[in-house]
């Protein structure tokens, strides 16, 4: 089959979906991989190193999207983007079309099939929405403290602060103890802030806790919202799979947030898990309401595009392969699940 890699144009946005070694695994599968120019170079590959292995760059994203049948993208396809997809293409990607009801009737409107990396589930897991979770979830601890220094408007308390003169720690709320709140617990624990994860699952509380057992844990939900009066850095990390995030935190809970605080919503991409959370990029991350720093960038995982790239290039392969089977639609379960839309429908929940 013939695979179109085409640039990624959302802000700062540096990943590629394949590697070039990914690439020359898909090729010597019997497929063809057409590639746009320059789409490797921020996550540090160049056109050069994928022409080496048999990919054929193309100097215009027309010329791609012309050539290929299935594209595989990194993030959802913006407004400019839609004029060259055609209901020939099947479009592989992350997608978030619960939080994007617009999107989703376009692309049913093109008639092409979607099928999204976050509704892609094996084994009870999400294979490929994991990976990028864990690297936001790492991120929204780093991007956070940075946020919390005084010359970013923050308190200007350091995080982990200096135990052996006893002067005092930051606290860290975390939403959810799934892929992404996970990794933001574990390292705001290892920068030696007090930590506490929120999450109304126990077994998900109780892995976490045999991970790092002074991490703090609740189950009730306001026994959290007590908490938000001591919080120095908020992380936003509840997911239900396949829907809009539930707004967890309301606009009158943050006024009992302390003046300098940072919120880092990850759940963004699933519209939110705080009613004040608005998508914001790269070049204009952040913005604060009722005294708190709001982080909410919609492809936080784009700031680390060598790391990102290579981490979807370690599990995107066989899932491609698969979608280039006869009757993958019908007969390959996952794949035919993941499936958002298809054929003009939209076959996912919407908001």
């Amino acid at each position: 089959m013939n695979i179109g890699i085409p640039k990624e144009i959302k802000v700062a946005e540096g990943r590629v979906a394949l590697t070039p070694n990914s690439c020359a695994e898909l090729i010597a599968n019997g497929h063809q991989i057409f590639m746009q120019q320059n789409a490797g170079l921020m996550s540090g590959f160049k056109d050069s190193e994928y022409q080496l292995v048999g990919v054929s760059v193309c100097s215009s994203v027309e010329e791609l999207y012309r050539s290929s049948q299935l594209i595989i993208k990194v993030k959802e396809p913006l407004e400019s983007e839609l004029k060259y997809l055609t209901a020939k293409h099947v479009l592989f990607c992350f997608l978030h079309l619960a939080a994007n009801e617009k999107l989703a009737y376009e692309l049913s409107r093109i008639g092409l099939t979607a099928v999204g990396f976050e509704s892609v589930r094996e084994n009870n897991q999400l294979p490929i929405l994991k990976l990028m979770s864990e690297i936001a979830g790492k991120l929204s601890v780093q991007i956070g403290v940075t946020l919390m220094h005084q010359y970013q408007g923050g308190s200007g308390l350091l995080l982990g602060g200096l135990p052996e003169l006893s002067i005092d720690k930051g606290q860290v709320l975390v939403l959810g103890a799934g892929s992404a709140g996970k990794q933001a617990a574990l390292l705001a624990r290892n920068m030696g802030a007090n930590v506490l994860v929120y999450d109304q699952s126990h077994v998900a509380l109780a892995e976490l806790k045999q991970l790092d057992s002074l991490i703090h844990t609740v189950n009730n939900e306001s026994e959290c919202l007590a908490l938000l009066g001591s919080t120095n850095l908020l992380v936003g990390a509840l997911h239900v799979a396949g829907k809009k995030s539930p707004h967890f935190i309301n606009r009158s809970d943050l006024m009992l947030m302390m003046d300098g605080s940072v919120i880092v919503d990850i759940s963004v991409d699933q519209g939110g898990c705080i009613e004040t959370t608005r998508p914001t990029t790269y070049d204009q991350p952040t913005f604060v309401e009722e005294g708190v720093t709001h982080f909410c960038v919609a492809n936080m995982p784009g700031a680390v595009p060598r790391t990102a790239t290579q981490a979807l290039s370690s599990v995107l392969p066989a899932y491609i392969h698969r979608l280039t089977k006869e009757g993958w639609g019908e007969q390959d379960t996952v794949m035919k699940s993941a499936i958002n839309v298809k054929a003009g429908k939209v076959l996912i929940n919407l908001l």
